[in-house]
């Protein structure tokens, strides 16, 4: 599976733990020059050490701003001459039954999870047009297929990113760029912490007792990524097998 990922310039959103922490430690092992973004810089740092990544290799990154994206971006061109992946990881889910007009989370969610993603593609599509290649890895979930109460604004974000990327699919195929939607289901990841409301926080903590490891999202993005380039892995759906949604 290395053959089709060693030598790729590799940028992750959300890298400082969970989903992004794992790709990134999984990818740097199997060769791959990733470059990271978060807004936890320390975290970012610890996990450049470990994987002894070159100097420039993280940097602070809220992707709600498209000028932090941009910048995250161009400091992999400045690294590496070009972009082969970008995994638009970023998210929160703080979850609540709209009743509650938690707007503040609406309005959190929204950029986070849509504009952060709108901001990775907007960030690569220059560079990946030019080289007439590129791969594409939005995250989306299992949200985004299935709405549940409480989880409603959360996801029409989801579904969102899928629809984002099933436009993006369509319009790169000229440029030889790819396009994957990653849709995981409970996995053990910090994501249930941004849940602002105790009794909704408590069930979700409940229902993450079958989460399982971030290291099935990064062995479901390196599949995506390894496959040969005239393969375009569109969409992976995982879950836990006791998941019933």
């Amino acid at each position: 599976m290395t053959d089709g990922i060693s030598g790729k310039s590799i940028v992750i959103t959300g890298a400082s733990s969970g989903l992004g922490a794992a790709a990134a430690r999984h990818l740097a092992r199997a060769g791959a020059k990733v470059v990271l973004g978060a807004r936890r810089i320390d975290r970012l740092e610890a996990l450049a050490r470990e994987l002894a990544l070159p100097q420039g290799a993280v940097r602070a990154t809220d992707v709600t701003s498209a000028d932090d994206v941009k910048a995250l971006v161009d400091a992999a061109i400045a690294l590496y001459g070009r972009i082969d992946v970008i995994i638009n990881n970023a998210g929160l889910m703080p979850h609540s039954p709209l009743e509650r007009g938690k707007v503040a989370d609406w309005d959190r969610m929204i950029d986070v999870n849509i504009k952060g993603v709108l901001y990775g593609i907007a960030a690569v599509l220059p560079h990946m047009t030019a080289q007439k290649s590129g791969h594409i890895i939005n995250v989306s979930s299992v949200a985004g297929h299935k709405v549940r109460p409480g989880a409603t604004v959360y996801a029409a974000t989801k579904h969102a990113v899928r629809v984002i990327s099933e436009g993006l699919r369509q319009e790169v195929k000229p440029y030889n760029i790819r396009t994957t939607i990653v849709s995981p289901g409970m996995v053990a990841t910090e994501l249930p912490d941004s849940i602002t409301e105790p009794d909704v926080a408590e069930r979700t903590r409940h229902a993450y007792e079958h989460a399982i490891s971030p290291e099935s999202f990064a062995r479901a993005v390196a599949y995506a990524i390894a496959e040969p380039d005239d393969v375009d892995v569109n969409e992976i759906v995982f879950r836990p097998t006791m998941q019933d949604f």
